[in-house]
């Protein structure tokens, strides 16, 4: 592992790098499974620093983020083969290994249980404090519309019916790697 980092210094790398997808992972069971978000927002609750993800309901890191409750962020640096980010975006870990799928390596982490993905430049380690699912009836129509569809069922890896659970982790190890 590389040095340790303040994550409030590199908040602007890291949600410009959100913007354009870094890999969430998470651990259960002696399953390891990651995926592609480009939604995400990092910044100060509770006094803590924390990463904000949105997971969808029928997602199986959601099954993961549930039973273990902590998660690592892999944030790309230069030179990543961004195929990686697009096809761990659209294949689920349920059936298969996509960490070996994808050809990356696992890393052991400092706190948490989940480990880090040793092809990123940076990591964030998450332990989740809070979790809640979003509010159907609370979002406006255009947004409804557009990224849950009722009549696309949650196989869809794209937009589809399941609405996102915002999971809240309070960032409990940054380094480079």
């Amino acid at each position: 592992m590389g040095e340790k980092i303040d994550v409030l210094e590199h908040a602007g790398g890291i949600l410009t790098a959100v913007n354009r997808g870094v890999l969430l992972t998470s651990a259960a069971h002696g399953k390891v499974n990651t995926m592609t978000i480009s939604w995400g927002t990092l910044g100060v609750e509770w006094a803590r620093p924390v990463f904000v993800t949105f997971v969808r309901e029928g997602r199986f890191t959601r099954t993961l983020l549930d039973e273990t409750g902590e998660f690592t962020i892999g944030v790309p640096g230069e030179g990543f083969d961004r195929r990686i980010l697009a096809r761990a975006g659209s294949i689920t870990g349920r059936d298969i290994d996509k960490i070996a799928e994808l050809g990356l390596h696992t890393v052991e982490p400092q706190v948490v249980s989940v480990p880090a993905i040793a092809e990123t430049a940076l990591t964030l380690e998450c332990r989740v404090v809070h979790h809640q699912l979003q509010d159907r009836k609370a979002l406006p129509a255009d947004i409804l519309a557009r990224f849950y569809p009722e009549d696309v069922p949650s196989t869809n890896c794209d937009s589809n019916r399941d609405m996102h659970i915002a999971y809240y982790g309070e960032v409990v190890a940054a380094y480079t790697m």
